[in-house]
């Protein structure tokens, strides 16, 4: 077969979801596609991203991401009346809304989501946010010289799911009552984010004009900068704010609590509510346990060395048993790759 894909952050096609595992906001974040890509040529297959070949060459179609009726190759494709359309709905809710329409869902022979609420390994399967786990995990805890930290960028959305306020909350305690114990790290927090839309017109457009969003900036004293790795920042930090995006959409755990557990840094997390049933409930800090920020900081101040040991055994033991399986690369490649490939006997 000659299978296509087109990615929904166009930066990514040109062949480079294929063939370059990093990603400007995570660490080796492409990878589960690389390995996606390899699997299919291991089993020999010819592949490529759809600007690269023409469209009627393909046998096959994969979307990262609902492409929107705007999309050219998608609408050539629709029109063209190909069958093998194939959806991997990666993004949230509350970033991109149409990726879990089932309205649109009726073009896909099948679909690949993180949601738990429409697996059915029929038409749609189970894949995550999936990672190169790490053989062998050294924590070093001599190198943690500090309390907590929060690497996020900043974003905002009025969507009632998000979460991107809590986390500002959870800054904002942390800067007025222990400023001495946190760190922010992170993309746009030295700048003002324009959103939303008005009279028609999409505000987000001002966000190229950095002189003004630098003027309207809201000051952030625990910002410390841009980062280039999350884990060389981690290894320094004993907990780290981890707060998915979005809470209440079941299933939704993505890079980030794994960027926490692959630099032996405590995670304190917040996202989807039905998380200790994908990973152990004794390998991270729920936030939900906490009624305040003074509570949950008293927590992680006076935790006993033992008990953050206890913490990291845990991580290790929980990354090196199947129950981590689900979230490696080597599932995501083999769940796509074979289910797009599958023919009946």
């Amino acid at each position: 077969m000659y299978i296509g894909f087109f990615n929904h952050h166009t930066s990514y096609n040109k062949n480079k979801m294929l063939t370059d595992p990093s990603s400007p906001i995570g660490d080796n974040l492409m990878y589960p596609f690389v390995c996606v890509g390899e699997y299919l040529k291991d089993k020999g297959h010819k592949i490529n991203t759809i600007d690269m070949d023409r469209l009627d060459k393909f046998d096959a179609v994969v979307f990262a991401d609902f492409p929107g009726f705007r999309n050219k190759y998608f609408r050539k494709l629709l029109k063209s009346g190909l069958k093998n359309l194939y959806l991997i709905a990666y993004e949230s809710p509350i970033i991109k809304p149409d990726n879990l329409d089932i309205n649109n869902h009726k073009y896909f022979k099948k679909i690949f989501t993180w949601s738990d609420d429409f697996i059915d390994n029929n038409k749609y399967f189970k894949i995550n946010y999936s990672h190169k786990i790490p053989k062998n995990l050294d924590f070093n805890t001599d190198e943690k010289k500090f309390l907590c930290t929060l690497i996020s960028s900043n974003k905002f959305t009025h969507n009632k799911n998000e979460l991107y306020t809590e986390r500002i909350k959870a800054i904002r305690w942390f800067e007025k009552e222990h400023p001495e114990d946190f760190d922010l790290y992170g993309k746009g927090w030295d700048r003002y984010y324009f959103f939303g839309d008005f009279l028609g017109i999409k505000l987000a457009r001002l966000n190229r004009l950095k002189f003004i969003t630098k003027i309207l900036k809201r000051y952030y004293p625990s910002y410390r900068g841009q980062i280039q790795s999350k884990k060389e920042t981690y290894k320094n930090y004993k907990f780290a704010i981890c707060y998915e995006n979005a809470e209440g959409f079941s299933g939704y755990i993505t890079e980030k609590i794994f960027d926490c557990f692959f630099s032996g840094c405590i995670p304190i997390y917040l996202g989807a509510p039905n998380i200790n049933s994908h990973i152990p409930a004794d390998t991270f800090i729920d936030k939900r346990n906490f009624k305040t920020y003074g509570e949950l900081y008293k927590y992680i101040k006076n935790m006993p060395e033992k008990k953050y040991n206890e913490y990291l055994q845990a991580i290790k033991k929980f990354l090196a048993s199947s129950k981590a399986y689900p979230f490696t690369a080597e599932y995501f490649a083999k769940t796509i790759g074979g289910e797009i490939t599958w023919k009946k006997r």
